[in-house]
């Protein structure tokens, strides 16, 4: 009896439902809770709530939080009742979500550890589940916290396509540029399921938008042309992409000039200084700094294309539309005529896409945070040694980028302490 009442507390179970009764199981590490129904009032459907008569039972179990490092299970014949419009449904619980083989309490056990831990083989071996099972408490707290958002403004997106297994696989992550939450993950990166995505906003939140941050793939400039009012104003070609290129373009001249000093000279002063190359003068660090800016003086060809792509880093500061269009003309003037031929290739993109560039500095555009984003992905990705599909690499991005409410609406929990959880530092 004491043990009865006792679980009857520590479940929080009240009438219609009673503890009948609890098996200690010494052998399993085991205790077993049976749970009952009374029958004093009668069930009522889950999808109406209107009280229904008892069709038949079925038997279920539930993992619970553990008893002194005893497994907890509960149990319950659960009826199931027939509706007169809805037919025969099996009622819902209070200690669990439907269709879940755990209780509340477990499954927000689960996702407390995945959040801090990031590492689902960790969890599963520590808490002795399944892959699959906690993969399934992952889809589920996400199905929830998507079911939960509210329609709320979406002033500035950033779209950008991250892969998904080697082979040239990507889904696109669409995210809240200033929020930095990831507000859905599609599974492709082309251009007619990103506008589907445009299309399902309602004519509130797409006249509500005011910048997309995105890099210069076609798909998704023909998408947001397509769908969103006044987009040639609005579509920002942000500053990581574009630094890519040039940082590329310096690296393929210095690998061109490191062959020819090479063959002939048998020696080259550009051997290992590939990612010299690539960062800025500013973040060169004081060791190195010294010998490096020896290099860049001298009469190289990558020195050329670097103090180039030195010249576009500083031109994302200009706050005049007008201004900034015309240093950035004369930055492509000086790539066309720089005869290095990755340089004029990346000068003839930039003069292409210059309208998204001069928008992304008008709007002060950063993709910092989506950046962010995509760098937390790929560890999250590296910890669980990539995805089997691409619905699961959905449910992690979401899961731990979101933003959202992840727990069984009967566990109360604080929501900032859970958001300051679901961004892995």
């Amino acid at each position: 009896m004491h043990d009865r009442a006792l679980y009857q507390q520590i479940l929080g179970i009240s009438s219609p439902w009673k503890v009948s009764d609890v098996v200690l199981d010494h052998g399993l590490k085991r205790v077993l809770v049976k749970v009952d129904h009374s029958g004093e009032t009668k069930p009522c459907c889950p999808k109406c709530g209107k009280p229904s008569p008892i069709h038949d039972h079925r038997k279920r179990q539930w993992r619970h939080l553990d008893t002194c490092q005893f497994q907890t299970i509960l149990e319950a014949d659960l009826p199931r009742v027939d509706c007169a419009e809805h037919g025969v449904h099996q009622i819902d619980v209070p200690w669990a979500e439907p269709r879940s083989g755990f209780t509340a309490l477990f499954e927000a056990l689960v996702i407390d550890w995945l959040l801090t831990a990031e590492n689902r083989d960790g969890v599963a071996q520590l808490l002795g589940l399944s892959w699959d099972e906690v993969n399934g408490i992952m889809a589920r707290s996400v199905t929830r916290g998507m079911a939960r958002r509210e329609e709320q403004p979406l002033p500035h997106l950033a779209v950008d396509e991250t892969s998904f297994q080697k082979r040239h696989e990507y889904v696109t992550v669409i995210s809240d540029r200033i929020g930095g939450t990831v507000l859905d993950v599609l599974q492709d990166g082309k251009k007619e399921t990103f506008a589907d995505w445009l299309k399902g906003l309602t004519k509130r939140t797409l006249g509500a938008i005011e910048t997309v941050s995105m890099d210069m793939w076609k798909g998704f400039i023909n998408a947001v042309l397509e769908v969103v009012p006044g987009a040639d104003g609005k579509i920002c070609f942000d500053r990581f992409h574009i630094s890519k290129y040039l940082v590329d373009g310096v690296d393929k001249v210095r690998k061109q000039e490191h062959a020819k000093l090479m063959a002939e000279a048998g020696a080259s002063v550009l051997a290992r200084t590939k990612f010299d190359w690539g960062r800025t003068s500013a973040n060169i660090d004081n060791r190195s700094r010294r010998a490096f800016m020896a290099l860049t003086r001298l009469t190289l060809k990558t020195a050329r294309a670097w103090a180039m792509k030195e010249t576009a880093a500083g031109l994302w500061n200009y706050s005049s539309r007008t201004w900034a269009e015309k240093a950035w003309k004369q930055l492509i003037g000086w790539l066309e005529r720089s005869r290095l031929g990755p340089m004029i290739k990346v000068g003839k993109m930039i003069k292409t896409h210059l309208w998204g560039i001069l928008n992304a500095i008008e709007h002060q555009a950063s993709n910092g945070k989506a950046e962010g984003i995509n760098s937390g992905i790929q560890r999250i990705k590296s910890i669980a040694r990539g995805f089997r599909n691409r619905e699961n690499f959905r449910v992690a991005i979401l899961f731990y980028f979101g933003g959202l409410d992840l727990y069984p609406a009967t566990v109360a929990r604080d929501f900032s302490r859970r958001a300051a959880h679901t961004k892995p530092g």
